[in-house]
């Protein structure tokens, strides 16, 4: 099963006719997981025709306006619709104190529940089918990058199962005890089964190059990383704290990478999108640039 991907927003500071700002919604069973809510993220929901109210997790990277600014609306819509499942919000440092003064700045006009979890680093969340684990970035403000790890599963060998002509109840004990004694042997779960590793999907927005960003993205099968600027403008990416097309690819290829996709792009290439795909292609053949509503599996 392919793990859905939706880019609600793939713009940076300043959104264009085409880019939103940032958002990026991971679907996973029961899950719906928002990393970050530029403004208009909500509209860009009614656009890819999801349903807000499904939203149990918003992990944000940092307080910078294009990254959170969609929040209030957000809230106030989930409101509206008398939303009743608990959000919970994972942020850097200050995040308790942001959505506190968030909530008591514009008049609500019903109730919503939210649990705001401020984090550092390491494992952020887990249940019994993956974990959210994040670690601290450079850039000009407290931000985070995340990596979403599903868990390995334990998949049954058809071809076995055939071979060893098990009847469906003594499967079903094989599955349950991990073993099943036969008269003239014993059958174990690893008899008939295999380990399907989880898939890894990191998320880089916002930063200079630092070691955290090759720890975060290591292995995984899909990183998702800003690429503000081109390598023309590298020196306007120091000063600001952002990342090239070059410095994403750079990221990917020395990370394992298995695929690279770059959002977070500035006004300046609305035209000229193709640029940064070309920088990053000559660094890491396996990439792509993200489109406001793009939907890609992993």
């Amino acid at each position: 099963m392919k793990i859905p991907i939706i880019f609600l927003g793939t713009g940076q500071a300043i959104p264009t006719a085409k880019r939103n700002h940032t958002s990026i919604l991971i679907k996973y069973k029961n899950e719906n997981l928002l990393f970050d809510c530029g403004e208009g993220t909500q509209r860009q929901f009614r656009k890819a025709k999801l349903n807000m109210c499904k939203i149990t997790r918003i992990f944000i990277t940092h307080w910078h306006g294009d990254h959170i600014l969609g929040l209030p609306g957000l809230f106030q819509t989930l409101q509206l619709n008398k939303c009743q499942n608990t959000i919970h919000i994972y942020g850097p440092r200050g995040t308790k104190e942001f959505i506190s003064l968030m909530l008591r700045l514009f008049v609500n006009v019903g109730k919503l529940n939210i649990e705001v979890h401020e984090i550092e680093s390491g494992k952020v969340f887990e249940n019994n089918d993956f974990c959210v684990e994040a670690l601290p970035m450079k850039h000009n403000a407290p931000c985070l990058a995340y990596s979403f790890i599903e868990k390995d599963k334990v998949r049954i060998n058809k071809n076995k199962l055939k071979k060893l002509k098990l009847k469906p109840l003594q499967i079903k004990e094989v599955i349950k005890n991990g073993i099943l004694n036969l008269e003239k042997k014993k059958i174990k779960l690893s008899d008939i089964s295999y380990q399907q590793k989880g898939k890894k999907i990191s998320i880089i927005l916002d930063t200079a190059i630092n070691p955290n960003t090759y720890k975060i993205s290591e292995n995984s099968d899909l990183l998702i990383c800003e690429a503000t600027y081109s390598e023309k403008e590298k020196e306007l990416a120091f000063e600001y704290k952002h990342l090239t097309a070059r410095d994403a690819a750079g990221i990917a290829k020395k990370s394992r990478v298995k695929r690279l996709i770059l959002t977070h792009l500035s006004q300046r290439y609305e035209k000229e999108g193709f640029k940064i795909f070309e920088e990053a292609k000559k660094v890491f053949k396996n990439v792509g640039v993200a489109e406001d509503l793009d939907k890609i599996g992993v």
